[in-house]
């Protein structure tokens, strides 16, 4: 499974909505629909970023 599919599967699970993750990572909701949609992975610090909201490793 790619990023993107992860990302939208933990985001979907936590009821957090696109708008709302990226205002916790400070980034527009255009990054993380493209993070879910096209696949690409984001900058290693925001991945730790994401991985604190979610409770997960970056691994």
């Amino acid at each position: 499974m790619d990023f993107g599919k992860i990302l939208k599967e933990m985001r979907i699970e936590k009821g957090i909505t696109q708008v709302q993750l990226a205002a916790k990572l400070n980034v527009t909701d255009t990054a993380v629909r493209f993070w879910e949609n096209q696949g690409s992975e984001a900058s290693y610090k925001t991945l730790c970023e994401i991985a604190k909201i979610f409770d997960v490793t970056v691994g």
